[in-house]
């Protein structure tokens, strides 16, 4: 059986550099920092106290109030991305029986678990809970929402693998549509852990940067002194497209895609392989998939979370696929300037890989200050400044907490 080919005709985000798409787009171009002081909560006694939150929201801007109490803000972020894909899309007169959604979230609706936890342990131990606090903390509950939205009656779930989520979902709606089992899916992931439970968290794990006084400055993949993780919020959203259904209906179409590859670590549960093997196994299935060659690409998003460990792994698995060809290549963590999305780094990045094709533009590694002596100095990581250069094909590598490799290509439409 010959697969379909699939496309993306419809891109949206609300992240740290921007509310919309394209605002996210300036602020990868122009170098932005998202990292800023905690708002959300008072963070004076926790060891990180800055985050990359979503700037000036309020989820009244968006939602009738009733509505948006009803939901927790990690599917409020889903929602509001997947509706400016949708209608960056213009779907109107689809079948939706023929349009699924399938969602990605790392943790799903931790404000709502803490809040419900905090006031029961608070209480007189009657259990006087939220009606809502179930369907506000599931996972499942933002592709639940796109879908009573928007009316998509074709397959509907969530993909959670830590921070591969998003990038797992847009590999399972990209399958869908390959099989014949849909011919439109929303796809992407959303994530909202900026918390006392997620700061504490992750403190504890000790893998978030503590560079309190410069927060700008804390996320820096591939500089010596990088001290851990930028935790972000926000989410990013695809609507991915069988070709000859989007050609048919006239619909924009921003880039093809081409193949996405799997893998495990099989080696800690937070730890990467200091070695890179599952990250070197998970890029050749994926090029594999693709049917192109190393050679063939322009750029690689990687995970570059800007922890010790993760960022060397990551680049030794780069040398063993790309061998010669990887001098060739850009590379780039927007992480550094989005911090790290968790369950929505793949589909926020996914969008930064189109967009900078659409642009030939290649979106900075930012405060780089310090080279590593351990990592080639020969390879372009992009630093500090915007690159132009003409991007065809693009990879975006995502990796999560239980050894979770994924990454997607993409490529520049072709008849």
């Amino acid at each position: 059986m010959s697969l379909r080919r699939v496309v993306v005709t419809g891109l949206g985000a609300i992240t740290p550099l921007g509310k919309t798409a394209p605002a996210y787009w300036e602020g990868l171009k122009a170098g932005v920092s998202g990292a800023a002081p905690i708002t959300r909560f008072d963070a004076t006694k926790f060891k990180t106290r800055f985050a990359c939150e979503v700037k000036d929201y309020n989820p009244d801007d968006y939602f009738e109030r009733k509505e948006g109490r009803k939901m927790d803000i990690f599917t409020q972020f889903g929602l509001i991305a997947a509706d400016e894909a949708i209608q960056d899309a213009n779907l109107e007169g689809v079948d939706k029986d023929r349009v699924g959604v399938i969602w990605g979230s790392g943790i799903g609706g931790l404000t709502s678990l803490q809040a419900e936890c905090i006031a029961f342990a608070n209480g007189d131990g009657t259990p006087r809970f939220n009606p809502f606090f179930i369907p506000k903390m599931i996972a499942d509950s933002a592709s639940g929402n796109i879908s009573i939205k928007h009316k998509f009656r074709g397959p509907n779930f969530v993909t959670t693998s830590a921070c591969a989520s998003s990038s797992d979902s847009i590999i399972s709606a990209f399958n869908y549509i390959r099989l014949n089992m849909a011919d439109v899916m929303v796809t992407g992931g959303s994530e909202a852990a900026v918390t006392e439970s997620g700061v504490g968290g992750f403190n504890a794990l000790k893998a978030m940067s503590e560079r309190n006084d410069t927060p700008e400055l804390a996320s820096r993949p591939y500089d010596k002194e990088r001290d851990g993780f930028v935790l972000g919020e926000g989410a990013g959203a695809l609507v991915l497209e069988e070709y000859e259904h989007a050609k048919a209906r006239g619909a924009k179409i921003y880039a093809e895609l081409i193949g996405g590859g799997m893998s495990a670590d099989a080696y800690h549960i937070t730890a990467p392989d200091p070695e890179g093997n599952g990250v070197v196994l998970v890029m050749q299935n994926a090029l594999r998939d693709a049917g192109i060659t190393p050679a063939d690409v322009d750029y690689i998003n990687t995970h570059g979370t800007s922890t010790p460990l993760g960022d060397g792994a990551e680049v030794k698995a780069i040398q063993k696929v790309f061998g010669e060809d990887a001098y060739k290549l850009n590379i780039s963590s927007t992480k550094s300037m989005t911090g790290h999305l968790l369950g929505g780094a793949g589909a926020i990045e996914a969008v930064a890989c189109i967009l900078a094709m659409q642009h030939n533009l290649v979106p900075p590694t930012i405060n780089h200050f310090t080279d590593d002596p351990e990592l080639d100095p020969k390879l372009n990581f992009t630093f500090n400044t915007a690159q132009p250069r003409e991007v065809n094909v693009a990879m975006s590598n995502t990796f999560g907490f239980g050894g979770h490799n994924t990454s997607v290509i993409f490529r520049k439409i072709s008849a």
